[in-house]
């Protein structure tokens, strides 16, 4: 990404339990996948292990054509492989959530959810602020299915409810002060809504580029990012509307 988030300036007040314990389960769940090597479990030679991921991501990643009803079962990524059996295509959706592609994915999902999740879980409360999450990322992946016309690629992540997170946030707190790594050296001070407004247009120019563009081979799930944005922006609209009809403060709500 072309900013990094380093820190917000927002006080939070309590614990951001919600946040810090969904950055655990992603953590633990790249640790116990056979991308790891920590999962000594799963077997060591090459093209075993290369069956054991792609089964992986068969089975926990969400396929759109499965989503969509197309197909039963999407056949392997890799024709070698072999199926995946007894697979549950509502669970892929949400366990696609907590699966990535890599280390440098998984930090790059990691940081952005525990500079600005914080924020937004202090401002909404954190029972809503874990809804937040999963129905965000859950639009996010049905987004991507509607708009991904090669429907058996699973896709993986938790780009689209963190991308939920930065939709709420423009709502909830857009008048923080980030510290932001731009270009990846650069440190400067970014209003919030400028730092998320501008991730917004650079998932949404990309998505439309590589939409239009025959064979632009992106394997990025850029419409997940536009369409879990949207929804978090929704939420978050939804979140103050519920406050101004109930007389609360937004931050008296857990």
């Amino acid at each position: 990404m072309a900013a990094l988030p380093l820190n917000d300036d927002y006080p939070v007040r309590r614990a951001p339990v919600v946040t810090y314990t969904l950055i655990a389960v992603n953590v633990l769940v790249y640790l116990a996948s056979p991308l790891a090597m920590t999962a000594v479990w799963y077997p060591a030679e090459l093209a075993d292990r290369f069956c054991a991921i792609d089964g992986y991501y068969m089975r926990w990643g969400a396929v759109p054509d499965e989503m969509l009803g197309r197909t039963d079962l999407a056949p392997p990524m890799t024709p070698e492989c072999g199926a995946v059996e007894g697979k549950s295509v509502w669970l892929s959706v949400f366990s696609s959530m907590f699966v990535h592609g890599g280390a440098a994915h998984l930090m790059g999902n990691m940081v952005y959810l525990f500079v600005l999740g914080p924020v937004v879980e202090d401002r909404i409360g954190r029972l809503r602020f874990l809804v937040l999450y999963l129905v965000t990322g859950l639009a996010a992946a049905y987004g991507h299915a509607l708009a991904e016309s090669d429907g058996v690629i699973p896709m993986v992540g938790a780009s689209g409810a963190i991308s939920g997170v930065l939709g709420a946030y423009l709502v909830v707190q857009f008048r923080s002060k980030v510290t932001t790594l731009v270009f990846g050296a650069i440190p400067m001070r970014l209003p919030g809504w400028a730092l998320v407004g501008s991730y917004f247009a650079l998932q949404y120019l990309l998505y439309v580029t590589t939409s239009t563009t025959p064979g632009s081979g992106s394997n990025v799930a850029y419409a997940a990012h536009v369409y879990g944005f949207l929804a978090g922006v929704v939420a978050g609209l939804v979140v103050y509307r519920l406050r101004w009809r109930s007389g609360t403060r937004l931050s008296d709500v857990y």
